[in-house]
């Protein structure tokens, strides 16, 4: 065959046909390329970030949409033509992979839209536990309806592989209801949201404590202060306590100090300076309560508390403050004459007694001294 024969018309239709649809599929793809990249372009120089994540999720799925739109349309004629089956099985599974294209598109999608809502230097910066676990719903939610589009359009019934997905929904929730515990578990912390990627948890239930890096379906993983990953399944958090310290408002001080009993007259003066000095601190909320009081006597002290809030929840800032009062205390006390007690004992020994030691230690005395004259 060649160009002579073709102009003249010995050529079969379907073939003419077959090779035309591919040279327009050709030229469809380049002038679409050419489109998405003037378009790209635009995106980029608006604010907007929903066109950016359309177009950088929809460029391969089109591209491939159209060569296949194109050379099923070359088989068809093909298939037309010569009667071959080999073209007609390729025809029945353009449809699955029309539906797998699409399926691509909104996936891509989703997980643009979630990367961008990620980004640190977005304005609007969700929840990220938030943000990922509606990305993986959504996803799970295009792939469930893919598959039963797809099912249905190579001939299967849908409603037979619904009421089977139920039956077998049962034998595999029996065979594997440890897994299914985790899944709840996992939907249970991101609907309740009990804590976040980031947050700082322990539990007075469990040894577990530390920053929350990730959270899954089935597990959760927290990075203990000692820096090891600690890897816990979703199901344990729906049967125990969970202290979220990454909430709190304030950090408590709560410190105790013991004055000697001999400094019993100074103890009124000491803690109205130290309640006034509080009252004064910038870095002590003054809107919770303040307590400054001598709550005991103790075996060697007379024991006084301070209980106060600072307004800052960093752990070092807090430390420093704290560290701030303390000394500051210590000055309060010595300069109303006192000072801090420490644990004492008085032993009362019998004057015979005394007069026993006093003779002995007269006695080794003189010893020591007839030696050195020896």
């Amino acid at each position: 065959m060649d160009f002579s024969s073709l102009m003249a018309g010995n050529t079969p239709e379907w073939l003419f046909q077959a090779v035309i649809a591919v040279i327009l599929t050709a030229v469809i793809r380049f002038l679409t390329g050419k489109l998405f990249s003037k378009l790209m372009t635009k995106a980029e120089a608006t604010q907007n970030f929903w066109d950016d994540a359309l177009l950088s999720a929809g460029q391969k799925p089109v591209y491939l949409f159209i060569w296949v739109a194109g050379l099923s349309w070359s088989a068809e004629e093909i298939w037309e033509g010569t009667g071959n089956t080999i073209f007609e099985k390729l025809l029945s599974f353009r449809d699955l992979l029309v539906i797998i294209l699409f399926c691509w598109v909104f996936i891509s999608f989703i997980k643009a839209l979630e990367y961008r809502y990620l980004q640190v230097e977005h304005k609007k910066k969700l929840d990220q536990t938030s943000v990922v676990a509606l990305g993986r719903l959504m996803r799970v939610a295009v792939i469930i309806t893919g598959v039963l589009v797809a099912m249905q359009a190579l001939g299967y019934s849908l409603s037979g592989i619904l009421a089977f997905g139920g039956v077998g929904g049962l034998a595999v929730g029996f065979a594997a209801k440890d897994m299914l515990a985790n899944f709840f578990g996992g939907w249970m912390i991101y609907v309740d949201k009990p804590f976040r990627v980031g947050d700082w948890i322990s539990s007075p239930d469990k040894n577990i404590e530390g920053t929350v890096e990730y959270i899954g379906w089935r597990q959760t993983r927290i990075l203990t202060f000692s820096r090891r990953p600690l890897y816990v399944p979703n199901a344990t958090f729906m049967n125990i306590s969970v202290e979220n310290p990454s909430r709190m408002q304030n950090r408590r001080i709560k410190q105790v100090f013991g004055l000697r009993y001999c400094d019993s007259e100074n103890v009124g003066p000491i803690l109205e300076e130290v309640r006034s000095y509080l009252q004064r601190h910038d870095g002590i909320d003054q809107d919770k309560i303040i307590m400054v009081n001598f709550i005991r006597f103790g075996a060697s002290s007379l024991d006084c508390q301070i209980y106060c809030f600072t307004k800052t929840t960093d752990w070092a800032t807090y430390l420093l403050i704290q560290e701030k009062v303390l000394l500051e205390i210590v000055q309060i006390i010595h300069r109303n004459g006192a000072d801090i007690a420490f644990p004492t004992r008085t032993l009362d020994v019998p004057v015979e007694t005394k007069k026993e030691q006093e003779s002995f230690e007269y006695r080794i005395k003189t010893s020591i001294q007839e030696g050195a004259k020896v």
